[in-house]
């Protein structure tokens, strides 16, 4: 749970990523010894996991966005893991319930090179199947502003 400080540092932050401690202060109208040791909470509980800039794959030469559902041989879970770590064009796997075992996102440079990727991938004994879905466009970005903020309100009674 976040107090209404801690939610206001972290929106102030996503809406200005290279701000500093002094002017994240004034901007919150505290002292900059109380950001500082809030930010430090914040990152010891997991809050903040990294300062590093976001990337956009379009501009790096890789402009298809895939999701990529893959069910697991039967007690191969972490041997596909690894396999998948070593393919450079898996930004993200998780854990998933349902139909599939695993969720990735993967980053293409055309659909020839998507069905290349996914072809490696299949080559694991570990992997059984694959589905694949394109993305077409992206209609709500990657946002936690809206999640901060109800994290402040406390849960229904």
């Amino acid at each position: 749970m976040l107090d209404a400080l801690d939610s206001r540092l972290l929106t102030t932050m996503r809406a200005n990523p290279r701000i500093g401690l002094t002017e994240l202060a004034r901007l919150l109208g505290v002292a900059r010894g109380t950001v500082q040791a809030r930010l430090d909470k914040l990152i010891a509980r997991g809050v903040i996991s990294d300062f590093g800039p976001t990337i956009t794959t379009e501009q790096i030469g890789y402009p298809i966005l895939a999701f990529a559902s893959l069910q697991i041989a039967q007690g191969r879970l972490t041997e596909a893991v690894r396999w998948l770590a070593d393919v450079p064009e898996i930004l993200e796997v998780y854990g998933t319930s349902g139909q599939a075992d695993l969720l990735c996102r993967v980053a293409a440079r055309s659909t020839p090179h998507l069905q290349e990727i996914i072809a490696r991938i299949l080559a694991s004994p570990a992997i059984q199947r694959t589905d694949t879905t394109i993305a077409l466009s992206t209609q709500i970005p990657f946002r936690i502003e809206p999640l901060l903020q109800a994290a402040v309100t406390p849960p229904p009674a």
